[in-house]
């Protein structure tokens, strides 16, 4: 009896392993696309992410870059400015015409940082330097619509 049994238990066992692992969702359903959720405070994405790469862009672009390492790492930053235009839509206010105050603000911020990382692909020391203007101007109307004291300068002194 208990040979029987052994035997049936590893019959179980080859043939749990010869079948193809069963799918968790039906082969003819796509699973749901992940869904955006924001993580950080809209305080947080301006002092750890917007900012620095701002002041960052402003001291490199005070004068012209030297070399291609530097007008490439100018696009990088000025790309990553534009994202974080995308990250804040992520973030509204509660309130429906708060909200598109804000909306509109960070495509302005996001259209401006897209200027500047065009400019400086392209090696553009005029237009770069103007569009960080754009983008300090977008974001300090941004500030003024919504009560912000910070003010942002382009290429100040630190």
């Amino acid at each position: 009896m208990i040979r029987h049994t052994v035997v049936f238990a590893l019959l179980l066992v080859v043939a749990a392993h010869g079948q193809p692992p069963r799918p968790l969702i039906p082969s003819n359903e796509k699973p749901p696309p992940p869904k955006l959720e924001p993580v950080a405070e809209a305080k947080l994405l301006m002092e750890g992410l917007t900012k620095p790469n701002f002041d960052a862009l402003g001291k490199l672009l005070k004068d012209k870059p030297a070399d291609a390492a530097g007008w490439t790492f100018a696009r990088g930053q000025a790309l990553l400015l534009a994202e974080s235009g995308n990250l804040l839509m992520m973030r509204p206010p509660k309130t429906r015409a708060a909200q598109d105050i804000w909306m509109a603000k960070a495509a302005e911020m996001r259209t401006a940082a897209t200027k500047l990382a065009k400019a400086a692909g392209e090696k553009d020391y005029a237009t770069a330097r103007a569009a960080l203007a754009s983008v300090a101007n977008a974001c300090n109307r941004c500030h003024q619509a919504f009560g912000v004291a910070t003010r942002v300068t382009p290429f100040d002194a630190d």
